[in-house]
């Protein structure tokens, strides 16, 4: 009988190792948040004078980025809202960022009428593609996402945003 009871619990070990090993042997892949993260930061875009930036720059901060254009009404109504919250947080190590979905003439021209002091990059529709694998599977504007500093999305909101949405997404990151 006790040969019975040690050859079970040997058995029992044995398996319990056995499992612990595969499930290390087969973590699953990054989430498409992480993957998506990766390919966000791995983006190099436009600025509106041309100057090639890339968004892995920022890397480390919080990331607020808000995909966005001149032609979107709910945009450009947000958009007075997210200059004055990239003022307010600016020496909290949160960076904000605008991704244009249009080309960079009709940004600059809409940057002529609303000054926004954080960098506005320019995507055209294949910014599209990007807020989609972040989290915009709709595809449609605006699309905001926030990035800790640890590369994770943190927080996704399609459509307008208000500064409130944000104070409290920002909060538990600063």
């Amino acid at each position: 009988m006790a040969k019975r009871i040690v050859i079970l619990v040997i058995l029992a070990l044995v398996g319990l190792a056995g499992g612990v090993w595969l499930g290390h042997r087969n973590q699953p892949a990054p989430s498409a948040s992480d993957a998506a993260v990766a390919q966000l930061l791995a983006t190099h875009l436009p600025d509106l004078k041309g100057n090639d930036q890339a968004v892995s720059q920022w890397k480390g901060k919080t990331l607020v980025v808000n995909f966005w254009a001149p032609w979107c009404g709910p945009c450009v109504e947000e958009m007075p809202d997210l200059q004055a919250l990239s003022t307010e947080f600016g020496t909290k190590n949160v960076q904000f960022v605008g991704i244009g979905i249009d080309t960079a003439q009709n940004m600059i021209a809409f940057e002529q009428k609303v000054k926004v002091d954080y960098p506005l990059l320019v995507a055209g529709y294949a910014g599209t593609d990007l807020a989609r694998a972040l989290g915009n599977k709709a595809g449609a504007l605006p699309f905001t996402v926030i990035v800790d500093p640890q590369g994770r999305v943190h927080y996704e909101k399609l459509g307008r945003i208000t500064s409130d949405e944000v104070r409290t997404a920002l909060k538990p990151l600063i």
